[in-house]
């Protein structure tokens, strides 16, 4: 089967066939080589890869430049492949996180030829496994030219609504101790399973906060993740481990959250295992602002962590726009509306033409 993109296909065409081309996070190559074929012979871009990255950029000399990305990898196929229409909903593995997005930018890049802000497009790998492997990040330690910009627009699944900056998140595991001993002589050791019962009731108590960080709001969530005790069926555990995950606003830094989440737990012992940064909205930037013009609507703050951590990192104000709705990612029905593809489209192409 051809992996061969047309550019000049209508937007929802080419979303259902970017879709067929499986492209599960580590396994992009098919998907990437096709990126880069469509995009290789358009003489207002220049293109470059890494790895399976294709990034593309005009360059007009405009007095702007604005980065357009997407990630090209899904979660594992799940019985949901190939594509199919139904209704005027197109389902399949990776619609809604984020081929159809991913289908705009291309529809984008094909067929701007002289925007009216310079645009980088970005189009890169494993973005739904561990942060390491993540592409855009490689490109930002390999290639940090290639992103730079004035204003970015990642294109994450916002069911067409503008979401500001995003939550950043951390887990940490927070350990209680024992003593072992032979659970018909309980009484000689200390159970740690149940010494961990305080550090549940502190979780269960727990009120997270809601600030407004500039304008849009923030909901944060402090929980358990994973518990963790035991030995064997007739020994009284000397370890339990509750892992806990923080999704805080962007009015803390991950130090300041890694704060917090030793206070919440003060006196028990508490180690972080991983953490990302959370970014500001950037909406008050003037790129930002013309395109918050272009697009209408009222945004809201990203609740989760996208990649517009990194782009903030960078110093590029970033929002998340894009087609697809985020309650439906990562699901074996997942499924985006063609209306909003074609909407997300006409949107872009009045901001930028």
């Amino acid at each position: 089967m051809s992996t061969r993109l047309d550019l000049t296909q209508d937007v929802g065409a080419l979303t259902a066939r970017i879709v067929d081309v499986e492209s599960v996070s580590g396994d992009e190559k098919a998907l990437a080589d096709a990126v880069e074929e469509a995009l290789r012979p358009l003489p207002h871009l220049n293109v470059h890869r890494d790895g399976e990255a294709i990034v593309a950029r005009t360059e007009l000399g405009r007095g702007e430049r604005v980065v357009i990305a997407g990630h090209i990898d899904t979660v594992p196929v799940a019985g949901n492949l190939p594509s199919r229409v139904e209704g005027g909903l197109l389902y399949g593995c990776g619609t809604s996180d984020m081929k159809a997005g991913v289908a705009v930018a291309l529809k984008l890049a094909a067929a701007l030829r002289a925007p009216s802000r310079d645009v980088t497009y970005v189009f890169y790998d494993c973005e739904e496994i561990e942060a390491e492997r993540n592409g855009l990040l490689r490109l930002s330690r390999r290639h940090p030219a290639l992103l730079a910009g004035d204003f970015a627009v990642l294109m994450e699944p916002t069911d067409g609504v503008i979401e500001g900056g995003c939550q950043g998140t951390l887990r940490a595991q927070v350990t209680t101790r024992g003593k072992r001993a032979h659970s018909a002589r309980s009484w000689l050791g200390v159970n740690a399973v149940h010494a961990a019962e305080p550090v549940l009731a502190i979780l269960n108590a727990y009120r997270a906060r809601m600030p407004v960080v500039d304008g849009l709001e923030y909901h944060e969530g402090l929980n358990a993740v994973a518990i963790g005790g035991g030995v064997a069926g007739n020994v009284i555990p000397d370890e339990c481990v509750v892992t806990v995950n923080y999704r805080f606003a962007p009015d803390l830094s991950l130090e300041d959250a890694q704060a917090h989440v030793s206070e919440v737990f003060d006196g028990f012992e508490v180690r972080f295992t991983d953490g990302a940064a959370a970014a500001r909205p950037g909406l008050t930037h003037p790129v930002a602002a013309a395109f918050l013009e272009a697009v209408g609507g009222t945004p809201r703050a990203k609740l989760g962590w996208t990649d517009v951590s990194l782009f903030s990192s960078l110093g590029i104000p970033a929002v998340n726009y894009g087609p697809g709705d985020p309650n439906l990612a990562h699901q074996r029905g997942e499924y985006v509306a063609l209306e909003k593809i074609i909407d997300c489209e006409r949107r872009m192409l009045g901001w930028l033409g």
